[in-house]
């Protein structure tokens, strides 16, 4: 069952697309979106967490600006949303939705975060901001260069406080394997467990089957990857 319910941030009302499994969940999982809002992709991501055994939830977090859904071949009328973004608000985001998880009885040892593009930033901030049980990041960006006004990965990197998992595509124009590199031995430093793995037939978004840069097996051993990930690592006590 899955339905789109209001959290409260400190920059007003959010929604949350919240998916339940069938049997009573252990765990939970928040799936961060793309810069292209939470679209039937995300949703349908999310729902399959929720077809995996997690209490899956996708926070709108461009709710600042009207909370579009924006089309994958225009990139153009992204950057107006992307641009609202800031650390301090996504961190805000990120209680509300942590908050809302806990109130269901989801402790943060038994909360796991995975984000894609935009969101796979976003779930390593909040991977180095939170100590959640897992943290997964789909091509994420800001290697080198911080975005949303917080320091670049690789600055966050010694801190992490989430195990984290990351999967990236050699073929990625936006993300050359210099910078996933310079980020292994980033992460290497941190006192958690943390992982890098490179696909080199896949470019960005290679996960989404709505968008010309799909790469279904890549995507399929990053889904595997992924679920194991969250197998190792969140707390079901």
């Amino acid at each position: 069952m899955a339905t789109t319910l209001c959290v409260s941030t400190a920059d007003g009302e959010m929604a949350i697309y919240d998916a339940e499994p069938e049997r009573p969940a252990r765990t939970a999982v928040v799936v961060i979106q793309e810069a292209f809002g939470v679209n039937k992709h995300i949703e349908d991501v999310t729902r399959r967490f929720a077809a995996a055994g997690y209490r899956a939830v996708a926070p709108h977090l461009f709710h600042r600006t009207g909370d579009p859904v924006l089309d994958y071949g225009n990139f153009e009328n992204v950057m107006p949303h992307m641009k609202v973004l800031t650390e301090t608000g996504l961190l805000s985001d990120l209680d509300a939705t942590f908050g809302h998880l806990d109130a269901a009885g989801f402790e943060p040892s038994r909360v796991g975060i995975v984000g894609f593009c935009m969101g796979g930033t976003v779930s390593f901030l909040a991977a180095a901001r939170h100590g959640l049980g897992a943290a997964v990041t789909f091509y994420g960006g800001g290697l080198v260069e911080g975005r949303f006004g917080a320091p670049s990965l690789v600055e966050l990197a010694p801190n992490l406080k989430t195990p984290w998992l990351g999967l990236y595509g050699d073929l990625d124009q936006g993300i050359p394997v210099e910078q996933v590199e310079s980020l292994r031995a980033a992460v290497a430093k941190a006192p958690v467990p943390t992982k890098i793995v490179r696909y080199p037939e896949a470019g960005h978004g290679f996960h989404c089957d709505a968008r010309g840069s799909y790469h279904r097996a890549s995507a399929d051993d990053a889904w595997a990857r992924t679920l194991d990930w969250f197998e190792q690592h969140l707390s079901a006590r």
